[in-house]
């Protein structure tokens, strides 16, 4: 052994987001100038900065070597103990490597975020929002959810009622809202709620929702209902008031058989007036004729009213605005990139760089262009949408190796996507994140659902 260390303290405490520092004591116990080189090891490496990272010593002296621990305020510095230790290996003996090990404690911190997916529902007799409930802290999180509304006049159901949630995880709680009034006519009415997210010993998370109440029968059919009605008490009223007589004919049919017995003077039909076979037909009126074109300073043609020969004619050599109009600029194409934190590559609809997508397409990595099969909208019903399509797990799998592909939107739960704060695209119904397969970074890697961890082929951006 050439070397004799010491860490002071042994053991450490630091905060996520701050630092702390700990120093290691080196002394070259050897026969001869040696160079030390201190590298960190463990769970904590990242985290840590060595100054220097060499030491050279006399024989008999001691250097010291700062180690500052900054663990960022992130889930992945899980609280509580964390061991660690410092490789120290030197030059001249590369085999007598010393390894002093220590303790650091990262202090828990709490910090809970909650999105309502949709924000809006619609419905007549209930609205199913989902509630996506993130643990942006280092420790567990135990919460339960209630709701509420001004005038009560909504119901609330939790599945389920309270949750635990992992350091970086999120999980979603079905909600169902029912009104305790059904509107039978009339027009929609906006009932605004708060989803409340409770733990024990902070203060509540409030999530504002608004339900959308549909009447049962619309207004138009209440009306045309109503008209409807008084169109046939308009008919009776008018059949009783004016309600045809019935007589019988049969003495008039005696008087007129009585009479066609006496003689009635001839009347002579009236004479039809004579033509006279001289008088000629009327003129037809003649169509005005189109005015001759004027040549290099001619006249126009006799017989038509005669235009300015030096002037305003639309003919000739002069110029004038009829001419052709540039191309306007094609309209730039909607919507956002999404791009992958591992490779630096768009998603990317395969084959369809001619604009056409199609039913079942899977989906890839590719070189960013721009182009409409790269082009994304978040859309508020949840859905992410390119070429008329919708982004979707096959089948509606919910299993790790799913197909991510584009199929006609419908709007069920393979459909839903949600975007974390740390880039996870998340389908609530599986609970899954969408992942590149087999860690790939290259042009046509294909996309596939798989059971969140974090790392960078699971990571994405939309810009």
């Amino acid at each position: 052994m050439t070397l004799w260390t010491s860490l002071e303290p042994a053991a450490a405490t630091v905060d996520p987001g701050g630092s702390t520092t700990v120093r290691l004591r080196v002394r070259n116990t050897g026969d001869v100038v040696d160079e030390y080189r201190c590298e960190p090891v463990g769970n904590v490496a990242p985290w840590v900065t060595v100054e220097p990272q060499t030491l050279r010593l006399y024989p008999g002296t001691t250097g010291t070597v700062e180690l500052t621990f900054a663990p960022p305020r992130t889930p992945d510095a899980t609280a509580g103990p964390h061991p660690y230790a410092v490789r120290i290996t030197p030059t001249e003996h590369p085999d007598a490597v010393t390894v002093p090990e220590g303790n650091l404690t990262v202090t828990p911190f709490t910090e809970v975020r909650a999105e309502l997916v949709p924000p809006t529902v619609k419905g007549r007799f209930r609205g199913r929002p989902r509630l996506a409930v993130d643990n942006l802290g280092n420790t567990r999180v135990t919460a339960s959810v209630a709701g509420g509304d001004m005038g009560d006049h909504l119901g609330y159901e939790f599945r389920p009622g309270s949750v635990q949630i992992e350091p970086g995880r999120a999980v979603f709680v079905d909600t169902t809202l029912r009104p305790r009034q059904i509107i039978w006519f009339g027009s929609k009415e906006q009932r605004p709620y708060t989803l409340n997210v409770q733990r024990s010993g902070a203060v509540p998370l409030a999530v504002d929702g608004t339900f959308v109440q549909r009447g049962f029968l619309p207004r138009w059919l209440a009306t045309a209902l109503s008209l409807t009605v008084a169109l046939a008490i308009a008919f009776v009223m008018i059949w009783l008031t004016y309600k045809p007589q019935v007589s019988s004919g049969a003495r008039e049919k005696l008087v007129e058989a009585g009479s066609t017995a006496l003689p009635g003077p001839a009347v002579s039909a009236p004479a039809a007036p004579r033509t006279d076979a001289s008088a000629e037909p009327l003129p037809e009126p003649q169509a005005p004729s189109a005015p001759a074109q004027q040549g290099d300073g001619g006249a126009a043609s006799s017989g038509g009213s005669s235009t300015s020969g030096g002037g305003g004619g639309t003919s000739g050599g002069g110029g004038g605005s009829g001419g052709s109009s540039a191309p306007e600029p094609a309209a730039p194409v909607p919507g956002a990139v999404i791009i992958g934190k591992a490779s630096d590559r768009c998603v990317d609809i395969t084959d369809a760089q001619n604009g056409k997508g199609k039913d079942g397409t899977p989906l890839q990595l590719w070189d960013c262009a721009g182009s409409a099969n790269q082009k994304w909208v978040f859309r508020s019903d949840g859905t992410v949408r390119a070429l008329g399509l919708c982004m979707d797990v096959a089948w509606g799998s919910k299993d790790d190796g799913a197909v991510i592909q584009v199929a006609n939107c419908s709007g069920n739960p393979a459909q839903q996507w949600v975007l974390s704060q740390y880039g996870d695209l998340v389908n609530p119904q599986a609970n899954k994140c969408i992942d590149a397969k087999d860690d790939g970074t290259g042009n046509g890697t294909k996309l596939q659902l798989w059971t969140c961890s974090g790392t960078p082929n699971q990571k994405w951006r939309a810009q």
